[in-house]
């Protein structure tokens, strides 16, 4: 990404309303405590000052109920990220953080429909004999997961509305009750975010920091890969690079889709400009090596 310039007349901008600013005791006690030179700090001013703000709500909060922040139970607070650049979080307070332990759940839920986020293994329809393959796999999977935090993931195809992603997300579930940090996202959307993030000539873009909790997350679960517009971008430099870090890790990765492996291949070589199917195989061989293939071909739920 192209580095902002600033013109002379930009810094000294900057650099008054930074001092202006570091005039508050607790805004010169924030800057303080980041490791960076003022010359970068000044650019954040703006920002820091809402942290302030939020954290002087913080020191006399009584409890979530009294939260006078933006995001209710978080805080706006900043890091450092690598090339000297700042971006800002939100950090649950410790009333936020007490609410997590008791809920014991970290399954975190992207563009994803509310009822996913509670379906659980009881709710699991087990009269259907087409199903039982796939759930058969995903219990065994829950069963097996606290010993082996690296055995295979699913790549559960099949039928439109047949319940693929009802099933993995119920089991999901049960598994972050246990304290396991777990992603889900629905495809098409994360790749809309990403290219968004991404594309914002911010120096604040959070793209590195999602695409880093994609790569490293305990278990990821990708829905309905197959249904997003391919790009070379998205691919290679997106499902690519999280795919060959969790393949060389051996995290557990799952995979929804309506295509079989060899039609989600032909579905990754083709993209607006091109056919590039030696690229489409390569991620491929990386989703073999994270997955075993399920079918599920099922009535549709949906009706």
């Amino acid at each position: 990404m192209e580095k902002k310039v600033f013109s002379e007349c930009d810094f000294e901008s900057l650099e008054k309303n930074y001092k202006k600013a570091q005039e508050d005791s607790e805004f010169k006690a924030l800057t303080s405590s980041i490791n960076l030179e003022s010359e970068v700090l000044m650019k954040y001013t703006s920002k820091l000052e809402e942290t302030v703000v939020e954290l002087s709500h913080c020191a006399n909060c009584k409890g979530l109920p009294f939260c006078k922040n933006k995001l209710k139970g978080f805080v706006y607070y900043p890091r450092v990220v690598n090339n000297n650049r700042l971006i800002f979080d939100s950090v649950a307070c410790k009333y936020q953080q007490k609410v997590f332990k008791s809920e014991a759940l970290s399954c975190n839920y992207y563009e994803m429909p509310e009822a996913l986020k509670h379906a659980s293994m009881k709710d699991i329809d087990i009269t259907d004999n087409k199903r039982t393959k796939a759930i058969k796999w995903l219990k065994t999977f829950y069963d097996e997961y606290p010993k082996n935090h690296h055995i295979k993931g699913i790549y559960l195809n099949g039928s439109f509305g047949s319940g693929k992603t009802f099933l993995v997300c119920a089991m999901l579930n049960e598994l972050a009750k246990k304290g396991t940090d777990i992603i889900v996202v629905y495809y098409p959307e994360l790749l809309r975010s990403l290219k968004e993030s991404f594309s914002i000539n911010s120096i604040d873009s959070d793209f590195s920091s999602r695409m880093d909790k994609l790569k490293k997350v305990s278990i990821l679960f990708i829905d309905d890969i197959g249904a997003e517009a391919v790009t070379p971008w998205s691919r290679d430099e997106i499902l690519g690079t999280i795919l060959q870090y969790r393949m060389d890790a051996s995290l557990p990765t799952f995979f929804t889709s309506n295509l079989n492996l060899d039609e989600l291949e032909l579905h990754l070589s083709s993209t607006k400009d091109s056919i590039d199917k030696v690229k489409a195989r390569r991620i491929i061989e990386r989703i073999r090596q994270l997955t075993e293939p399920v079918e599920l071909i099922s009535k549709n739920r949906r009706n």
